[in-house]
């Protein structure tokens, strides 16, 4: 499929109320053209009568207020400047845009912590440790019976700053506590026990798009790796997940209490029971070219919720 790139942003009224509609798919600055995925779904909007853009979430120089819909997309560098990035959700609430996910929906997720809010409403999470300042990654993994666990940090994205950590590696260990202290003093950390699965079965991602599951991929990490992300060697393939896992993911977009258009739900399959590794309600990739059609039903729900918002407005 051919590509018409994406116009760079210029100043001008807000049409959608009426005129012609417009949405920002808002990207980091490494990210401009857009991922292959997200070029597919401005082309299938584009398609529907909407004209897309591609702004850079903190260029100073974007009026935001112009656009019918600002869908997050590809602002990758977020979690290296997350108070920037908060204040940035915070101004386009107050400014009253458009914005996919919601202000509150994103600031929920930003912060893994709220795994905890899904494990008290009865999500089968990976069980995960939140360290407070002066807690001992040794002690942790002893008192919960640990002996191998992945550290990182409650703000994070494609596998930054993650570690594996294993109980016998004692040089390791003082490592893994010198980089939780870190964590802790820049915003908080995670301690999860490393899910094998992971190196067997892989780990699923189930895409959510409208209220309504679309597709599954299964992602595995390369020879040597315990990261699935493809910058680490990871490989992701689209994938006929177990129905009873698809309904256990529907479990988990169930107990979010908060308005969203798009979710992808990762975790693993632990002898038939879905566990839930992260909720991603900010800037997933959403893994389009492998759900038939999903780059359409993409397009056509973002649509819609333009022509909800100009009937309400």
């Amino acid at each position: 499929m051919g590509w018409l790139r994406l116009r760079s942003w210029s100043p001008h009224t807000r049409t959608g109320r009426g005129d012609i509609e417009r949405a920002a798919f808002v990207t980091g600055e490494q990210w401009k053209d857009l991922p292959a995925d997200d070029q597919a779904a401005a082309a299938a909007l584009t398609n529907l009568g909407v004209k897309v853009d591609a702004p850079v979430w903190d260029d100073e120089a974007v009026d935001w207020t112009v656009y019918d819909a600002v869908v997050l997309r590809s602002p990758w560098d977020y979690y290296l400047k997350p108070d920037a990035f908060r204040r940035w959700i915070n101004r386009l609430e107050e400014l009253e845009v458009p914005l996919w996910n919601p202000a509150p929906t994103l600031r929920w997720n930003l912060d893994k912590i709220y795994l905890r809010d899904l494990e008290q409403r009865g999500v089968a999470i990976t069980p995960t440790a939140f360290p407070a300042d002066g807690d001992r990654i040794e002690d942790i993994m002893k008192t919960r019976g640990w002996k191998d666990v992945v550290l990182k940090p409650r703000v994070s994205a494609a596998g930054h700053r993650t570690t594996r950590v294993l109980q016998r590696e004692k040089d390791r260990l003082e490592r893994a506590q010198a980089e939780m202290d870190m964590l802790n003093a820049e915003g908080g950390a995670l301690v999860q026990p490393f899910l094998a699965v992971i190196e067997t079965i892989g780990e699923w991602s189930f895409i959510f798009l409208g209220g309504h599951f679309s597709h599954a991929v299964l992602k595995r990490p390369g020879a040597g790796e315990f990261r699935v992300q493809e910058q680490y060697g990871g490989t992701a393939a689209g994938g006929q997940a177990p129905a009873g896992l698809v309904d256990q993911a529907r479990l988990v977009m169930a107990a979010v209490d908060l308005p969203w258009i798009y979710a992808r739900v990762d975790g693993c399959d632990v002898d038939g029971r879905l566990l839930l590794m992260e909720l991603e309600l900010l800037e997933p990739s959403l893994f389009l070219s492998d759900g038939p059609g999903a780059a359409e039903e993409f397009a056509r729900v973002i649509r819609d919720e333009i022509r909800k918002t100009s009937l309400i407005g």
